[in-house]
């Protein structure tokens, strides 16, 4: 079978100032997933490591480099999905876990699929997880922009909504030796957003999806029009008709913003080992690498 690889780091006006850490962090990301697969690894291990990479890298809005909610505080939301089984595990609003992709990974091996705040971290400690103080999470830049939102809040978020300048969910897909997929996507939320809010990123469908008999996806951009169409599921089913990853990524987007006027981008392994992506915002922060390449292939 034909291994690939790609992750994205947000879609959105990606200033640029922060172009290089974004395309470099995710460069580095799919790295590490890649040498993953290429020692024969799984793509739930890929995905998982890639991601983390990310949450690790105050450049994205994802672990680290969450942004603060309205109270000062970092909600973390994240999912991962096994094409193989359809196994999936979610969780939304957790304060105390450094990274959240691991958390959702121990959720899917358990008797559930979706754990929130509190709930979610009590089983974090339960499976082994070290709980980190909330304050080892917010970013001494995330910190200036929550001061920043206080002074000037943040308009409410609208049709044709952008996401804000910064950093951007991250999200992976990879295709493995054995033909197995695997997708996740973990994120921050959006910016000073009101605390409890959840977006598309852990909801199964919406920010991710992944089925071996068709391919995997993960979503970014505005969550609430993502949710509304169900855009990884509604890309993935695409790949029925064995159309190329980048024409169904294109029509994915297309139908985003048809429908609900929703801006983002997503991102699709087919079961083939091919890779697409697409974006209506002015940036997005992705890397990809197939069987055949040599090298890594990044963009902002």
């Amino acid at each position: 079978m034909a291994m690939a690889l790609i992750v994205h780091g947000g879609a959105g006006e990606i200033p640029d100032a922060a172009v290089a850490p974004h395309r470099e962090g995710a460069r580095r990301a799919a790295q590490i997933g890649w040498k993953i697969l290429r020692e024969g690894g799984c793509a739930l291990d890929a995905v998982q490591a890639a991601i983390v990479a990310m949450e690790d890298d105050s450049a994205f809005d994802a672990g680290f480099g969450s942004y603060l909610n309205r109270d000062g505080q970092v909600e973390m939301d994240a999912s991962i999905m096994d094409g193989r089984t359809l196994d999936a595990g979610a969780v939304a609003g957790v304060q105390r876990v450094q990274n959240p992709i691991v958390l959702a990974r121990r959720v899917m091996e358990s008797e559930h699929t979706f754990l929130i705040a509190r709930g979610a971290e009590r089983f974090a400690e339960e499976s082994g997880i070290t709980l980190v103080d909330p304050a080892r999470m917010r970013a001494p830049a995330q910190i200036a922009i929550w001061h920043e939102c206080l002074v000037h809040p943040p308009a409410p978020q609208r049709a044709q909504f952008v996401p804000p300048r910064g950093g951007g969910t991250v999200g992976c897909v990879a295709v493995d030796r054995n033909g197995n997929l695997a997708a996740g996507t973990s994120t921050g939320g959006t910016k000073f957003k009101r605390a409890g809010r959840v977006g598309d990123s852990p909801l199964i469908g919406c920010g991710v999806y992944a089925d071996n008999a068709l391919g995997g996806a993960s979503a970014t951009g505005w969550g609430e029009a993502i949710t509304r169409v169900v855009l990884s599921k509604f890309a993935v089913d695409a790949l029925a008709h064995a159309r190329d990853p980048r024409e169904v990524a294109r029509a994915a987007i297309e139908h985003l913003a048809r429908r609900v006027g929703g801006v983002g981008g997503i991102i699709l392994a087919d079961r083939l080992g091919r890779v697409g992506f697409s974006f209506n915002t002015p940036r997005m922060a992705l890397a990809y690498i197939v069987e055949g390449m040599d090298e890594v292939s990044a963009n902002c």
